[in-house]
């Protein structure tokens, strides 16, 4: 196969992985009442409260029985794609509560995410990405969101510990 058919299919993956991390902040955890809901509702009540540590290990078993049954081909790259952005999305999530941004774009992420958290929780569910919120008119016009992002560029970086550290209790998958 083709190198470029591998980019194109990582990519897809990756795009993907924008729809699927707005499905699960916006569907999921806030629009309707789903098993998600009670995970997400602990993480705005306290941000310490990381809600997706619980998908680490299940991610890991499936990817790793995707590529032991089919080994690399274009749909396991999708996948790698998916993967790849839950990766990144756990990444900037973390930093977007505990660290201060160290460039612009991450500064503007952090803003928005904190806007959601703190100002308007039926909106803004792209916390790497606006994609869907634009497409699925959960974006605040621009007037509101610039207000909003104003009243939370302040906010100090969470200190103290994330619930990270519960996943290396042996009981921990089996309590969710």
């Amino acid at each position: 196969m083709s190198m470029l058919l591998y980019l194109a299919m990582f990519v897809l993956g990756l795009f993907a992985w924008t729809f699927i991390e707005y499905a699960i902040h916006g569907f999921l955890s806030h629009i309707f009442i789903t098993f998600a809901t009670p995970l997400h509702n602990e993480h705005h009540r306290d941000p310490h409260a990381v809600f997706t540590v619980g998908a680490w290990l299940p991610t890991a078993v499936v990817s790793a029985i995707v590529f032991g049954m089919f080994g690399l081909t274009p749909a396991t790259t999708v996948w790698l794609g998916i993967v790849t952005g839950f990766l990144g999305y756990e990444f900037f999530h973390y930093r977007i509560h505990f660290a201060r941004p160290i460039c612009v774009l991450e500064d503007r992420m952090r803003t928005r995410h904190l806007a959601h958290h703190f100002r308007e929780p039926a909106q803004i569910f792209g916390v790497t990405n606006r994609i869907w919120d634009r497409a699925l008119g959960s974006e605040p016009d621009a007037a509101l969101l610039a207000e909003m992002q104003v009243s939370v560029a302040m906010t100090q970086p969470l200190t103290g510990p994330s619930n990270f550290r519960l996943i290396f209790r042996p009981w921990f998958f089996l309590t969710r």
